[in-house]
């Protein structure tokens, strides 16, 4: 299947790209440099050039605070860009699979989030990746998945963070225990995204690897995979404001994803065991 990935050297990018080459694909898998998605000039060059069956956009502005003091941006990646790669895609005739947020929820519920809850993002980058949400799904194949917490080798996250600080013995590590969702391995991430690409799914999606945590719960595991005993202290959103608001619970119903794929996710243990594994040998 000839394949173009967009944000394709970014952290879940280059997972996309390993996990269609190792199906067999032909990827084309193009950096922000090669093909911003707000250029719809380029996109579409890209798309005549290749002639793409399938387009998967992993490129998005996901730093949540910059978010908020760069407003224009954030809509004209996260909202636009993303209405315009699928509408090239479209009349490329190819089909296009895009990657969300669990930020389009207010976090407020007690229970996880179908595809079909009402949205309410709380942050500029929520409502950003929302506006991205209705301008692909205005497209016909078209398919949205909705995940969180992303974390894998070849990008910034969370865990390789509090890793980094574990490693270089700078502790004792306080973090949120009142923020919940599910943390998600980018490896995992991409083969879910392959194989809905393989069954042609349209619609909205929802994936994250189980079980839900916090981020207080996510950083112990860190430590007891790196460095057993090593402090990891319990605090509040409160104590440690930020520029955007994040959802307290954000836990998504992956209900969906499973019986169209015939399989449960996987739990994030599994993946950040084997990315512990990767950062250390």
């Amino acid at each position: 299947m000839r394949t173009i990935v967009l944000g394709g050297t970014g952290m879940l990018g280059q997972a996309v790209r390993r996990e269609g080459r190792q199906r067999g694909a032909a990827v084309l898998a193009l950096s922000r440099a090669q093909a911003d998605i707000t250029d719809r000039a380029r996109l579409r060059e890209w798309c005549e050039r290749f002639q793409p069956e399938l387009v998967i956009n992993c490129a998005a502005y996901t730093k949540v605070d910059d978010c908020e003091r760069e407003k224009d941006r954030a809509f004209a990646v996260n909202g636009v860009g993303a209405g315009l790669a699928a509408e090239e895609a479209v009349r490329a005739g190819a089909r296009l699979v895009h990657v969300s947020t669990d930020y389009v929820f207010d976090g407020t519920a007690a229970e996880p989030y179908p595809v079909d809850a009402a949205v309410a993002p709380v942050s500029v980058y929520g409502a950003s990746k929302l506006e991205g949400e209705l301008r692909v799904l205005a497209q016909d194949g078209t398919a949205v998945v909705r995940t969180s917490w992303l974390f894998g080798p070849g990008g910034p996250s969370f865990v390789a963070t509090i890793a980094g600080r574990i490693l270089a013995n700078q502790g004792p590590l306080r973090v949120v225990t009142d923020q919940v969702g599910g943390p998600t391995y980018t490896r995992f991430l991409a083969r879910a995204l392959w194989d809905l690409a393989e069954l042609k799914a349209t619609g909205l999606f929802h994936y994250q690897n189980r079980e839900a945590t916090s981020w207080y719960g996510l950083a112990c595991e860190i430590a007891r995979g790196l460095a057993p005993g090593f402090p990891v202290l319990p605090t509040t959103t409160e104590e440690f404001p930020r520029p955007a608001r994040r959802p307290a619970y954000s836990v998504l119903d992956v209900s969906r994803f499973e019986a169209s794929v015939g399989r449960r996710v996987e739990p994030w243990s599994w993946g950040l065991a084997e990315h512990l594994r990767s950062m250390t040998h």
